[in-house]
């Protein structure tokens, strides 16, 4: 690989990570109620903790666009365009399918994926706010936003398993495992060759949601967890 290809994935990690921190969900809760997301619900900067804090379904709504298409699918398709060769064709193929023909082009996009979704989780910009660095969030709907740009096959899978399992057991939390493990299985079942790609992001975003998951099994975790301090913080 060129000091250019090393030079263009260091900057799609970067930029990916920058714009994935941006707190939508914090800001949006402070004009709206004017109060701080952190100390409502699970304490995470995301779309349902919006929900949590204003009780509004509306801005829920424009909490999880803000984080799936800003933070998740703008950095990520935006890296797949500029690589290759500004050709918006791309936007549409399946990373899988490009890897053959240049690594590089898919390195530079997981990149992209990978920094949004660690931008999300650990932001730097709420780290300045609150004065310490630690996770904000767990990555599902910016890496969902982010997924549909990289490969809509495995958009389409996570979330039909992932709403499946939730209208199945009434657990949002058992949902969100299921999408995070339906990613390198889908991958795997595609014989796609960034398998190893997918294993590692789904297992980021489980790592996200080991905690509560295991406070799930022992029957700690209520059921569609949607209303402020009705459940487990993390």
């Amino acid at each position: 690989m060129t000091d250019n290809g090393f030079a263009m994935i260091a900057s799609a990690l970067l930029l990916g990570y920058l714009v994935g921190s941006i707190p939508w969900a914090y800001i949006i809760v402070r004009l709206v109620v004017d109060e701080d997301i952190t100390q409502h619900g699970t304490g995470n900067v995301g779309a349902m903790n919006v929900r949590r804090s204003t009780g509004s379904w509306r801005w829920f709504v424009v909490a999880m666009l803000a984080d799936g298409i800003v933070k998740g699918f703008i950095p990520v398709a935006v890296a797949k365009v500029y690589v290759g060769g500004f050709d918006p064709a791309h936007l549409l193929t399946p990373m899988g399918m490009l890897m053959a023909d240049r690594a590089v082009y898919a390195y530079v996009a997981q990149a992209a994926l990978a920094g949004a979704v660690l931008g999300h989780n650990y932001s730097v910009w709420m780290a300045f706010i609150k004065r310490r660095f630690s996770r904000t969030g767990k990555g599902l709907a910016t890496g969902g936003g982010a997924l549909l740009a990289y490969d809509w096959r495995y958009f389409i899978a996570v979330v039909i398993v992932g709403l499946a399992v939730i209208a199945l057991t009434k657990y949002m939390l058992a949902g969100q495992v299921a999408a995070a493990v339906t990613l390198p299985v889908t991958a795997f079942a595609l014989q796609s060759p960034d398998w190893v790609f997918a294993l590692a992001m789904g297992i980021v975003v489980y790592a996200a949601h080991h905690r509560r998951f295991i406070g799930m099994l022992k029957g700690n975790e209520p059921r569609l967890y949607v209303n402020d301090r009705m459940g487990p913080r993390g």
